[in-house]
């Protein structure tokens, strides 16, 4: 069939439906009418063909979809009048006219014509004919037409307007170079001395056309001297773009089809310290959000009646707002003092924030991995690490605040342990009584015999003292012992002390007074001992093999 189908069949009536397109194929049942052409329509047609889509809105079987269509008789250049009227107008105010001008063919809020300060509707005079209404019926080419109701003539008066324009500018050069050459004519009359100043040339005189920053490149635009003209880039070349400035490909989203970049892309930075720190950023910082409350106030007001526009009386809008904003203040504490005076309570509302009272509080803080503040106000610092003005175990000072001897202690009591009860003056007298009874018994205390290394040690520092008395630099002189420092050897001696140390090793003994090979001396042995010398010293180290040596076992083949 050659109908198209708007409404759903049933079962039945599509069964129906076939059967008969059967019998009109098999010429059982007359075929199908066109009411609009009145022909037959073959039944073998296949229905993508006899269907009419359903934008055409035909109910009824046609082929008519299928032909050519009439094209419409608008021509492509056919376009408005603009500004055309009527030649007559009328004599006398119509009902339903301009109340201004008198026309019949906009209404008075729409009129382009001065406001009178009597209308036409009251005076009748002047009435105004009426606009050409055209109904133009453009086709597929000219409604897509971009210069579809162009005038050429305006680019014509356009063209002449700058001829007119570049004819007076060559006119005043002319002058100006006439005028430049009359004066050099008149100054080599007068003479070399004769001085004059000679007119800016039209070229650098700030009056000559557009200028555009000769001698200086401005950003963002390309400047040539020659046709002065300059193009304007799309941003600035020094500024970086959002996507370069963190490349990490889990960093904030770029949206490249609107070029925005809500989340901040240097996260590990302080976002105030940040030339761009996301469009949130902007969006939720500085006046933005109090803006917003404006504007959404505008808009509430709006619906309740109120004629409130932000963009056109924004001083009145904001003005409204504060008024609104203490009255609403005042409401809610009207509302908090009427509940409490009925119900109580207010004893409630006046106890210590809970941070006192539980030691606990709400304040929420979010860290990075790197331990920097993501959200929220990281808690202020304490000014010391230890507990400041504690005065513990009956002091009325603080530790270390007293020093004698190498030792800090109480300056309240003297006392050196930090752990003992303050006893007051009482200690500090006991401390000075301990202290000269203790001096006064090392004066008479008999000196024991000290061990002959001690004595030994000294006797080199007292030497020691003596000798670098008369040096400039006493801070860093390491003590002279044993073996160190400046030695004045002997010869003689240094030559008696190799010889004896060469037979101690040859004999295998590690003393002189020792009677046999390897042996040591008893503890209970009388044996003299006697001081080091120097030069024995000196022969021990001359004698002395290092094994880490690896010049020891070197031995000369030409000496050989």
């Amino acid at each position: 069939m050659a109908t198209a189908q708007s409404t759903k069949l049933s079962r039945e009536d599509f069964k129906r439906q076939k059967v008969i397109e059967e019998q009109r194929k098999a010429g059982t049942l007359p075929a199908e009418v066109d009411p609009e052409t009145g022909r037959d329509i073959n039944p073998h047609i296949p229905h993508y063909i006899s269907q009419a889509p359903w934008y055409l809105d035909i109910n009824h079987p046609t082929l008519k979809h299928q032909r050519a269509q009439k094209e419409s008789d608008s021509s492509i250049g056919e376009w408005y009048a603009r500004g055309a009227r009527v030649k007559q107008s009328a004599t006398k105010f119509r009902k339903g006219a301009c109340e201004n001008c008198g026309a019949m063919t906009h209404k008075t809020r729409e009129c382009m014509e001065r406001p009178r300060k009597m209308g036409a509707k009251w005076t009748g005079k002047e009435i105004m004919p009426d606009e050409v209404v055209q109904d133009v019926d453009l086709g597929f080419e000219a409604k897509r037409d971009r210069w579809n109701g162009y005038d050429p003539q305006e680019h014509v008066k356009l063209a002449e307007e700058w001829e007119y324009v570049e004819e007076e500018r060559r006119r005043i050069r002319e002058e100006q170079v006439k005028g430049k050459e009359r004066l050099m004519a008149k100054q080599a009359a007068e003479g070399p001395s004769a001085k004059a100043e000679l007119p800016a040339d039209s070229d650098d005189s700030d009056e000559d056309e557009e200028r555009y920053a000769d001698r200086a490149d401005m950003p963002g635009q390309k400047l040539d001297l020659k046709t002065r003209t300059t193009v304007r880039n799309l941003r600035i070349r020094e500024d970086l773009a959002k996507y370069l400035l963190n490349l990490d490909v889990d960093s904030a989203y770029y949206d490249p089809k609107t070029r925005s970049m809500r989340d901040n892309p240097v996260k590990d930075k302080d976002p105030g310290e940040l030339t761009y720190a996301g469009d949130n950023f902007l969006r939720y910082t500085g006046d933005a959000p109090q803006l917003a409350q404006l504007q959404a106030f505008a808009w509430e007001a709006e619906d309740r009646g109120k004629s409130v526009h932000m963009q056109a009386n924004p001083t009145q809008t904001a003005l409204l707002h504060k008024e609104y904003q203490q009255k609403k203040g005042k409401v809610s504490e009207e509302i908090k003092n009427s509940i409490l005076d009925r119900y109580g309570g207010a004893e409630h509302l006046q106890a210590p924030p809970k941070e006192l009272l539980l030691a606990q509080t709400e304040h929420y803080v979010e860290y990075s991995q790197t331990g920097r503040v993501i959200k929220g106000q990281e808690k202020a610092a304490v000014k010391s690490r230890y507990e400041e003005d504690s005065y513990p175990l009956n002091h009325t000072s603080v530790w270390g605040s007293w020093w004698k001897d190498g030792q800090w202690g109480y300056k309240c009591c003297h006392a050196v342990t930090r752990n003992a009860y303050c006893s007051g003056l009482a200690g500090i007298e006991a401390s000075q009584a301990s202290r000269q009874l203790l001096s006064s018994q090392a004066a008479t205390k008999q000196e024991a015999p000290k061990p002959l290394v001690e004595e030994h040690i000294l006797r080199t520092a007292k030497k020691d003292a003596k000798g670098d008395r008369g040096r400039q630099d006493l801070s860093h002189k390491p003590r002279d012992r044993l073996g160190e420092g400046e030695i004045l050897l002997d010869d003689k001696k240094l030559e008696e002390a190799i010889a004896a140390e060469r037979k101690r090793k040859a004999d295998g003994r590690t003393d002189d007074n020792a009677n046999f090979r390897g042996k040591k001396n008893k503890y209970t042995s009388n044996a003299e001992l006697k001081e080091v010398t120097e030069e024995e010293l000196e022969a021990y180290r001359m004698a002395k093999v290092s094994s880490e040596d690896p010049m020891a076992n070197y031995v000369d083949q030409e000496d050989n």
